[in-house]
């Protein structure tokens, strides 16, 4: 039910949009690998692209899942390397912090991905999901560039379950720890809880607005790290509400449904 509901979506965007096909960032990861099944149910595979962006980070067996994902699909693949432009980019800014040489990576991925859009007249999809829009852990004008979301109703838990309802998605993609790898060794958990306690937070806050102290109760977390979790998801909104159009598959969906003001003076 919700493989078609997605795929309908996407299929309808796309044609009510006039766009030729669909371009899909692949990094070898569960989210890309989820949305490019997803655009060749809804459009075929002759009308989905993979564009591989590798890194000096990237590790091979993500280049190689996004290859064998583009293989059991059926869909053509580029593989575009960015190390070159960010070195440069590097130079001349100076950068000397890792976020802002981790969010240039994303930015340059989305500057490649968006210049084969108007090349091509193929539409960009966005690969975040609803775990990490609601924790803002995403890259404004990088990974949160596209002219559709279709994962961002669904939680990351969510994720993994669609993507062992799919053919075609490598064993690795799922079964591996997710990274953005844009430093060495980096996984999610750096920075975000283990996702199956993260959701079980954020469901509850987002969808049923239960009290802190109940959710703290209900999933055995520390009441210090549900607010925490509650707080950043709540000064996250500038990101969401520049990001692209989410597909609904739930009562509640982040972006111009969620009534929530982009900024709020902070108690100091």
């Amino acid at each position: 039910m919700l493989v078609n509901a997605l795929s309908l979506g996407i299929r309808d965007y796309v044609h009510k949009s006039g766009a030729s096909g669909i371009l899909v960032g692949l990094s070898g990861g569960i989210d890309s690998a989820v949305v490019a099944a997803l655009a060749v149910r809804a459009l075929g595979p002759e009308r989905v692209i993979g564009v591989r962006m590798p890194s000096k980070f990237s590790s091979q067996h993500s280049l190689d899942d996004a290859k064998e994902l583009a293989q059991n699909l059926g869909i053509q693949l580029k593989t575009v390397d960015i190390e070159p432009l960010v070195d440069n980019f590097r130079q001349v800014l100076n950068l000397q912090k890792s976020l802002s040489d981790q969010n240039l990576q994303a930015r340059v991925r989305a500057v490649i991905l968006m210049g084969l859009s108007n090349e091509t007249g193929f539409f960009v999809l966005a690969t975040s999901n609803k775990s990490e829009l609601a924790m803002g852990y995403g890259t404004l004008y990088g990974d949160l560039c596209g002219a559709l979301m279709p994962l961002g109703d669904l939680y990351k838990t969510q994720v993994y379950a669609l993507a062992r309802a799919l053919d075609g998605i490598p064993k690795n993609s799922i079964s591996k720890a997710p990274s953005a790898e844009l430093h060495e060794n980096q996984l999610d958990q750096d920075m975000l809880p283990p996702y199956e306690l993260l959701d079980a937070i954020l469901e509850r806050t987002l969808e049923r607005d239960m009290p802190i102290q109940q959710i703290a109760a209900e999933t055995g977390a520390e009441l210090e790290r549900v607010v925490q979790i509650i707080g950043q998801v709540n000064s996250s909104e500038y990101k969401r509400k520049q990001a692209p159009p989410i597909l609904m598959v739930s009562k509640r969906v982040l972006g111009e449904a969620r009534r929530w003001p982009v900024v709020k003076s902070v108690q100091r």
